[in-house]
């Protein structure tokens, strides 16, 4: 494990406290849960890009092109 310091005006520290403490944590563990939720976020985000880079609109129009061209059901109508 690697210890790191942060700067963190006081507001944001008070604030960090006050929910690390109704979360029954310590500032630190909220702090690397909150630094892991952004990760993943991120992680996620580069993820979803890569895999949208490799579509082909010419697949994307032949799969639209096998759905039945037919009424839409009662209660799902376009509004």
């Amino acid at each position: 494990m690697t210890a790191l310091t942060v700067r963190l005006p006081n507001s944001v520290h008070q604030k960090i406290k006050e929910l690390a403490a109704r979360d029954d944590i310590s500032v630190n563990q909220f702090i690397a849960s909150a630094a892991a939720e952004k990760m993943a976020s991120v992680l996620t985000l580069d993820f979803l890009k890569a895999e949208a880079a490799k579509g082909q609109r010419s697949d994307f129009e032949h799969f639209m092109s096998l759905i039945p061209d037919t009424p839409a059901q009662p209660g799902d109508e376009a509004v």
